[in-house]
């Protein structure tokens, strides 16, 4: 009891930033995003379905200037896509990009 009460209390004090990712129902690069965050710790991610709301699309393509998904913020930092996390997972930088 003891151990999930210390984890309890440290997640209250540096709790996981808030993670959005533009995506589709069917973009198999959004599932191995939400994969690798999830394999991360990231256990609440807010998708944002740009196949459902088409106005969410144009959205996304003006605050990213880009037309493909996923699209992922982090905090609301732009991440960038699949590629882009990857590699910053890569560098180990995803781990302190989450940790922030």
């Amino acid at each position: 009891m003891e151990a999930r009460w210390i984890a309890y209390c440290q997640a209250l004090k540096n709790p996981m930033p808030k993670v959005i990712m533009y995506t589709t129902g069917f973009c198999p690069y959004c599932k191995m995003a939400e994969s690798l965050l999830r394999s991360k710790g990231v256990e609440v991610i807010e998708k944002i379905r740009i196949d459902l709301e088409p106005d969410q699309r144009v959205e996304m393509m003006d605050k990213t200037g880009r037309r493909t998904v996923p699209q992922i913020y982090i905090d609301g930092h732009h991440v960038g896509g699949y590629d882009d996390l990857t590699q910053l997972d890569r560098k180990g930088e995803l781990v302190a990009l989450l940790a922030m």
